[in-house]
């Protein structure tokens, strides 16, 4: 398989004709609705481990969000859904659209190569969601129905636990790997034997906030993801 990385918020910049649109808004940027806090310096890591691709945005999703559908309501924000039709065609245009485009064209091109894509999206979570303690450490994501995402988002379970046995490693947690996103979108254009797409979801507070976690959590996603890939 050849490894693919994304990350579709990896952070919180608006483009400057958009940006009196969010004046006043700055608190929201810096929140987790702005950006994943975390995740691009994950996914950057990663692909140096790996030496493999790796395809990230820094506009932020409130000004349109790359993870969702183009019929999802929340492809738009609360602050760029009244905007007229033809500026957020323009926004599609500029930087929904390439970036989609890019990922979807490195999956076509390692089939080319005889190899099935392995995406690994990677995503941060805020440990407080709506009043309630998200008591992951780290989230994989994946479509039940595809037998190689299945067997792989357990594989990847019981060798992170190997690996730190305290470690709280949950598969569809704390999302569904079916709910709309671009991976879900990409498995709707690729089949099983071409496309493997997992989400890796990690918490904020271990990823960020926590230093005795902080240092051990990338190096050992990277070495069970190794061996992983090694024993294929």
């Amino acid at each position: 398989m050849k490894l693919i990385l994304t990350c579709e918020h990896g952070g919180n910049q608006i483009p400057p004709e958009h940006q009196s649109l969010f004046e006043g808004h700055e608190a929201l940027l810096n929140s987790h609705r702005g950006f994943d806090l975390g995740a691009l310096n994950a996914a950057r890591r990663l692909a140096d481990r790996f030496s493999a691709p790796l395809f990230y945005s820094t506009t932020s999703r409130l000004l349109v969000d790359l993870n969702r559908s183009r019929s999802h309501p929340h492809l738009f924000s609360e602050i760029t859904k009244p905007l007229p039709t033809e500026v957020k065609e323009a926004i599609l245009l500029n930087y929904y659209n390439p970036y989609r485009g890019d990922v979807e064209k490195a999956i076509g091109e390692a089939f080319g190569e005889n190899k099935a894509a392995l995406h690994i999206s990677v995503h941060s979570f805020t440990p407080i969601w709506e009043g309630l303690e998200r008591k992951a450490d780290i989230g994989i994501l994946y479509d039940p129905s595809r037998a190689k995402e299945k067997q792989f988002a357990r594989r990847w379970q019981r060798k992170l636990r190997e690996i730190h046995g305290d470690w709280v490693v949950r598969r569809n947690d704390p999302y569904r790997g079916k709910a709309d996103g671009f991976v879900t979108h990409l498995r709707r254009r690729f089949s099983p034997h071409e496309y493997v797409g997992i989400e890796l979801e990690i918490n904020q507070k271990s990823l960020v906030e926590t230093p005795e976690k902080r240092q051990d959590l990338v190096p050992a996603i990277a070495s069970s993801l190794q061996d992983i890939l090694l024993n294929a």
